[in-house]
């Protein structure tokens, strides 16, 4: 839907501001030679609405882009109800309609909480997902008792570091559950970057669904050239690079960087008004995040 209405956008501006132009070279200064001549509705509409349909696609094309929260694999860092704005530009000034880098902006570092187009064999990347980078390019990723090591890319020429564990404290029971049991929340260190995760006291999932990669051992993958691995803070409840491999760089949309507006949605069932429809408005979420 985000891709449509992007498509949508370049469309419109296209045909306002051509429209515009037409008039501009070929019949506006024919008008000024004939007073009792008027502007055409299809080109007063179009002279009102080329600024605002260029202002929108600049601004949601290349810098800043709304997107909603719909699940809880984010959890404790987003919430089901979250609106975040994704920095358009942190990785790369992208065209609108076929995604094509123009401008090299930066990579993605390790912690960074990104938005991308989930990478679908058949090329319909058209549904976006938000997930945090854990792993680099040429890192091997391995998840051994729900704790994530890290063996960085050996370089030519330099001494090759050992294999290193993703460290967690401050274990402690959380607020939320699932399956009747409380979620542990922890502090993980990613890079330099601190963030709170969940994971279930007993409950995980199977080896057996992971994504294989060829040429490495179960519960291991290495991160080729030029793409990511990528995990969501709900350890146990989130479909990410364990289960469907790695995030390519041309299917990056950007950095989230803030909430700007959360909505609880705690309708119960016998309540006459849609379940969409917010019961509350959780101010205290508004602003940046890690």
């Amino acid at each position: 839907m985000a891709n449509y209405f992007s498509v949508f956008l370049v469309i419109m501006t296209l045909l306002t501001g051509l429209i515009w132009l037409i008039d501009s070279i070929y019949f506006a200064p024919k008008r000024k030679l004939d007073p009792s001549a008027q502007l055409p509705g299809l080109v007063d509409n179009a002279q009102q609405f080329f600024p605002i349909f260029a202002l929108v696609m600049v601004f949601r094309s290349f810098i800043y882009e709304p997107f909603q929260i719909p699940s809880g694999s984010m959890m404790p860092t987003l919430l089901v109800g979250d609106f975040i704005l994704v920095e358009k530009f942190s990785y790369g000034i992208k065209d609108p309609v076929w995604r094509k880098t123009l401008i090299d902006t930066g990579e993605p570092e390790r912690g960074d909480t990104v938005v991308f187009k989930f990478p679908d064999e058949e090329g319909n990347n058209n549904v976006d997902f938000i997930k945090r980078v854990v792993g680099l390019p040429g890192e091997k990723i391995s998840y051994r008792n729900k704790q994530i090591f890290i063996k960085p890319i050996c370089l030519e020429g330099k001494t090759c570091l050992p294999e290193q564990e993703v460290k967690l404290s401050d274990n402690q029971a959380s607020e939320f559950e699932q399956n009747r049991a409380k979620l542990i929340k922890s502090n993980e260190l990613l890079g330099d970057k601190t963030h709170e995760i969940l994971r279930h006291p007993y409950l995980g999932a199977s080896d057996s669904s992971f994504y294989s990669q060829p040429g490495t051992k179960a519960n291991e993958w290495i991160v080729p050239p030029d793409s990511y691995f990528v995990l969501g803070d709900n350890r146990d409840n989130s479909r990410d690079s364990r289960f469907w491999g790695f995030v390519p760089e041309a299917n990056l949309v950007g950095k989230a960087v803030f909430i700007w507006i959360s909505f609880e949605f705690d309708r119960t069932t016998d309540s006459f008004l849609p379940s969409w429809v917010p019961t509350g408005i959780r101010f205290s979420r508004v602003g940046g995040f890690h």
